[in-house]
């Protein structure tokens, strides 16, 4: 099957090329620049040097690659975020509406049949179950700025489960960790860990699901190859609480015991955001993707995928 990655240089980009030409399919890899063409090429894989902005481009890029499947891992986010910034999710949010649109143009274009959409897991209301399924609503009162990207997520999500003469699959990941990602050995978040910046907030109820960067690239070479259109969790098998998983990752990361802080502190000094993370997110189930796509996490806990990450 011939397979063009948009965002083949990013976190799961990297570990995904190698998969699907490992799985026999024929792959071109997109990326901005020359420097990170290299690795997609040496990973046995085609490389298309372009910007989704780029129509005229891409549109030729994608053609030439002529593909029958095109996998969006595009993503604009910094290595560190703060949520204090109004305009952090900006450059994010372009590419999830303009630039979505354009690879759906050029896909169609090309006579592409199947789009594979990166999403988040992390975006469900918080109210009722802490572990939500692809049915339950995202947050529709969020806090700036992260009340702009979860309207650029409902866009880029709609745009792509609607796209005429194509089966969309909105993949919605985990929270990223391993190489490359902030949950890395170099990554925002254990750089913190280690400096004792990141605390459990007030009770540190809220509700993460994580999920490793290769089995994120597992579950998207299975939709790749076979799944009904629609949404799926990418996630690990143990949505945790905070609380729990902070002193888990300090351990395994060599760091001393989180600190604790009052909710209110955390707000004042990282913004709503945050606080509300650490105290209300909702974790999410990846009983359907199991189920569908025929696909396991190998790293089913951040209990031991912590340790194994950051040994």
């Amino acid at each position: 099957m011939r397979v063009f990655v948009a965002g083949a240089s990013g976190a799961v980009g990297r570990p995904l090329i190698p998969k699907l030409a490992a799985a026999g399919h024929e792959v071109t890899g997109m990326t901005r620049s020359e420097e990170r063409a290299r690795p997609i090429r040496e990973a046995g894989a085609r490389a298309a040097v372009v910007d989704v902005f780029d129509v005229g481009a891409l549109r030729a890029a994608v053609e030439e690659a002529h593909p029958e499947v095109i996998v969006h891992e595009l993503t604009a986010l910094p290595d560190r975020l703060d949520f204090r910034q109004k305009d952090v999710y900006e450059p994010t949010n372009r590419v999830r509406t303009e630039g979505t649109r354009n690879l759906l143009e050029a896909a169609r274009a090309a006579g592409a049949h199947r789009f594979v959409s990166q999403s988040i897991a992390f975006a469900y209301r918080t109210d009722g179950g802490r572990v939500k399924t692809e049915d339950d609503p995202l947050i529709d009162d969020a806090p700036a700025p992260f009340e702009s990207g979860i309207k650029a997520l409902r866009e880029m999500e709609s745009t792509v489960l609607g796209a005429d003469g194509l089966d969309g699959l909105v993949l919605r990941y985990g929270f990223f960790y391993g190489p490359g990602t902030h949950y890395g050995d170099d990554g925002a978040i254990v750089q913190d860990v280690r400096r004792r910046r990141l605390p459990v907030i007030g009770r540190g109820t809220g509700v993460f699901s994580f999920i490793h960067v290769d089995d994120a690239a597992d579950a998207t070479v299975a939709a790749v190859e076979r799944g009904a259109p629609g949404i799926y969790n990418i996630t690990d098998d143990e949505p945790a609480e905070m609380r729990e998983w902070v002193p888990v990752l300090a351990e395994a990361a060599g760091a001393k015991r989180p600190l604790r802080v009052p909710r209110w502190l955390a707000r004042l000094a990282g913004g709503r955001q945050a606080a509300d993370f650490a105290t209300e997110l909702r974790g999410a189930s990846n009983e359907k993707a199991k189920r569908e796509l025929g696909w396991a996490p190998a790293h089913p806990t951040w209990r031991t995928g912590f340790a194994e990450a950051l040994g």
